[in-house]
């Protein structure tokens, strides 16, 4: 009776590298999110370290690749600054170098298209300009941008 219980517990125990592997088969994830998501489940530091460097050697974590298609999914689709998608970026366990090296020399022109496209979601092209410029301010776009952004919002009626 015993071994039949401890057959049962042994089966039930994942390792880190099997925990990891469900990690990723639900969604993508960083090398060093995926550390921590092992980490808070228990499983120590080495444990951890260990089977995310098993799934980078077997190409199933690429944080390079991971870094450029959710930049590239943000930039293009959304409405948020280039600071805003860093920021989320870095939250999701990237490094600052290898997010930097997503970003496109020149933004201004999409910056400003996605300021505009925030504004319209927001506002109505006679609302306070000053409460439209704060609210681009808060969402990262740079003070160039927002005047411009506002100036085209606001003559668009």
């Amino acid at each position: 009776m015993r071994t039949r219980q401890m057959r049962r517990q042994k089966k039930s125990e994942k390792t880190a590298l099997m925990t990891a592997t469900d990690l990723l088969a639900r969604a993508e994830q960083s090398s060093g999110r995926l550390k921590d998501k092992l980490r808070l489940r228990g499983y120590d530091e080495a444990e951890a370290a260990e089977a995310v460097e098993k799934l980078t050697e077997r190409g199933y974590i690429d944080d390079a690749d991971a870094c450029r298609r959710q930049f590239d999914f943000l930039y293009e689709e959304s409405r948020q600054s280039v600071r805003q998608i860093m920021a989320k970026l870095l939250q999701r366990g990237f490094s600052q170098e290898l997010i930097r090296s997503c970003v496109p020399d020149d933004i201004c022109e999409r910056e400003r298209a996605a300021a505009i496209r925030a504004l319209e979601l927001k506002y109505k092209p006679d609302a306070d300009r000053k409460k439209m410029m704060e609210y681009l301010y808060r969402k990262g776009y740079d003070s160039s941008v927002i005047r411009s952004a506002v100036e085209e919002f606001v003559t668009t009626i």
